[in-house]
């Protein structure tokens, strides 16, 4: 890889960060370091913002500054129709600036760390909601959320079997077999059978607000914890009252946001509160509900490209001035 130091910016598609093999935990380690960092105000983020432009689209942005000397701005849309097309449903790219002088320093894909940001996010909730002694998990939804978050939780649980549900049985066959290469024990199974047989569950279906709630919350194991990505689009809003604790990612984007993901009293607290032990005695079943938090971008984007730059991955594209600091 050329040098970076007499200008330019670094690129970095999607495969290139893939090829970086940065392990889940040490993406979880990150938002927990930056979790941190935010409680004592050494980084700055703000909510995030969301578009629904019409045809099922979903157009959302995050924003923050920390005190790496970085600043972080990612872009994302999910469009339905994708799949059709030959494409993914999500695409995005994430921009790194300079956060003293506004340079830009690399232009990134967004959808691999998007995949495992929002993975890492729950397993930061995970270390301290879920049995650590979580031996089965289902998924409802069977996309690359299930897989990024596959990966995350195996790092943490003895995970054993794995329940799928989906409403495409292909992708859900699909998943089914991916996960019994890993040697795990996959099975197809209806969602009702998936939230009452796993320890854990993981809910990704596509954020669609047109799609008929259809998972009770009453239906967990009293032991049990969810991780919840689709801003609880399928749960039965009268039912999220059985979990005995509800975390969400951040409480000042929530107050901001147009369409609530549930009751302000159903809520413990936020990520932040989590990690430095500022809630209330935590009870299971548990739940982790979230939108995308522009601090896990954050950190996630900063985990890449820190070890892009020292393993001389991605390509530099050069400054035509040739006049800019690195």
């Amino acid at each position: 890889m050329a040098s970076q130091d007499n200008g330019g910016f670094l690129y970095l598609p999607d495969s290139a960060i893939e090829a970086l093999a940065i392990p889940p935990g040490e993406i979880a380690d990150a938002i927990e370091a930056a979790l941190i960092a935010k409680s004592e105000g050494r980084l700055h983020v703000t909510p995030k913002s969301v578009l629904l432009p019409g045809g099922g689209r979903y157009t959302m942005s995050t924003l923050a500054v920390g005190d790496e000397g970085l600043t972080v701005l990612k872009t994302v849309s999910v469009s339905p129709d994708n799949p059709g097309r030959g494409l993914p449903s999500i695409n995005g790219a994430i921009l790194v600036l300079d956060s003293e002088t506004g340079l830009l320093k690399s232009v990134m894909g967004a959808n691999w760390i998007t995949a495992h940001r929002t993975a890492a996010l729950s397993a930061v909730a995970a270390r301290r909601l879920a049995d650590p002694a979580s031996a089965s998990i289902g998924f409802v939804g069977c996309g690359v959320q299930a897989r990024s978050h596959l990966a995350a939780l195996r790092a943490l649980f003895p995970l054993q079997q794995v329940l799928a549900y989906g409403r495409s049985a292909g992708s859900r066959d699909a998943f089914c077999e991916e996960v019994r290469a890993l040697g795990l024990d996959a099975r197809a199974a209806s969602a009702e059978a998936t939230l009452r047989e796993a320890d854990i569950v993981v809910t990704s279906i596509t954020l669609d607000y047109s799609v008929e709630p259809f998972l009770d919350a009453a239906w967990m194991k009293p032991n049990a914890f969810a991780a919840i990505t689709d801003l609880c689009i399928p749960w039965r809003p009268d039912s999220l009252a059985r979990f005995s604790t509800v975390v969400i990612d951040d409480l000042e984007q929530e107050r901001t946001a147009e369409r609530p993901l549930m009751g302000a009293q159903a809520v413990a607290g936020d990520l932040t509160d989590l990690v430095t032990e500022r809630t209330d005695e935590l009870k299971r079943p548990a739940a982790f509900a979230f939108r995308g938090l522009a601090l896990g971008d954050y950190a996630a984007a900063v985990l890449a490209y820190s070890s892009a730059r020292e393993t001389g991955a991605g390509q530099v594209v050069a400054d035509a001035a040739g006049d800019r600091d690195a």
